[in-house]
C-alpha cells in the first residue's frame, strides 16, 4: 500500500505541479501559520521557516505532510504577496529591469514523524517596465496572491526577459528534490 500524501498549501500552483507529474495527492490542508518575516531573518532561512511550519501544523500521524514556501527577494529584501493593487505595482516596480531571485523551500514529515526537506533558488531577470505595463498587468488581477506579484506560468511570463534555474521552483515547489524526497518514501509518479 501506497503512503497517503497530505499537502500542507493552498498553493492550486503546488498541486497542479504534483498532478501534472503523476504524484497523487490524497488530501489538501492549507496550514494557518504566522507568515511574518521575522527582524533581521534571511529569506532562505524565512521560506525555509515557513514551509516547516505549514509542514508541522498539517501533519498527520501515518502520513507524509509535505509543506512549501516561496519567496521572492532581491539584495535581502523579501517582496510578499501584494496587499493591494497599488502595493502590487510597488512590487513590480522594484523588480522592473533587473535580476531578483525566487527561493522555494520545501519540508516533508514522514509518516513516522522523520523530516527532511530544502529549498532551490532560481534568478529572474525582469524587463525593463513601464507605468502602463505595470498597470495592464496587475489589472489581470493575476499576481494578488504570489510572492513578488506575479506568476510566471501565465500572463506574468511577459514580465521575463530571462530565467536562471528551476522553474518549477518558480511557480512554487522544486519537482527534482521533491520527487527524489518522496521516492525515499516509496511515493511514485502514477500515470493512467
Amino acid at each position: 500500500m501506497r503512503p497517503r500524501l497530505l499537502l500542507a498549501s493552498a498553493s492550486p500552483r503546488r498541486l497542479s505541479l504534483l498532478r501534472a507529474v503523476g504524484v497523487p495527492v490524497d488530501d489538501v490542508l492549507p496550514a494557518n501559520v504566522d507568515e511574518s518575516v521575522r527582524p533581521g531573518e534571511a529569506p532562505r532561512a524565512y521560506a525555509a521557516r515557513v514551509a516547516a511550519a505549514k509542514a508541522g501544523a498539517a501533519a498527520r500521524p501515518g502520513w507524509l505532510c509535505l509543506g512549501a514556501d516561496t519567496v521572492v527577494h532581491m539584495d535581502g529584501r523579501v517582496y510578499g504577496k501584494p496587499d493591494d493593487d497599488r502595493h502590487a505595482r510597488e512590487l513590480l516596480a522594484g523588480l522592473a529591469g533587473g535580476w531578483h531571485a525566487v527561493t522555494t523551500a520545501w519540508h516533508l514529515i514522514g509518516p513516522d514523524g522523520g523530516a527532511t526537506g530544502g529549498e532551490v533558488t532560481a534568478q529572474v531577470r525582469f524587463r525593463p517596465l513601464g507605468p502602463s505595463a505595470l498597470a495592464a498587468y496587475v489589472a489581470t488581477g493575476e499576481g494578488r496572491d504570489k510572492a513578488g506579484g506575479y506568476a510566471i506560468q501565465g500572463a506574468g511570463a511577459a514580465l521575463v526577459a530571462e530565467l536562471s534555474g528551476d522553474l518549477s521552483a518558480v511557480v512554487g515547489l522544486p519537482l527534482d528534490p521533491v520527487l527524489d524526497a518522496l521516492a525515499r518514501h516509496h511515493l511514485h509518479p502514477v500515470h493512467p
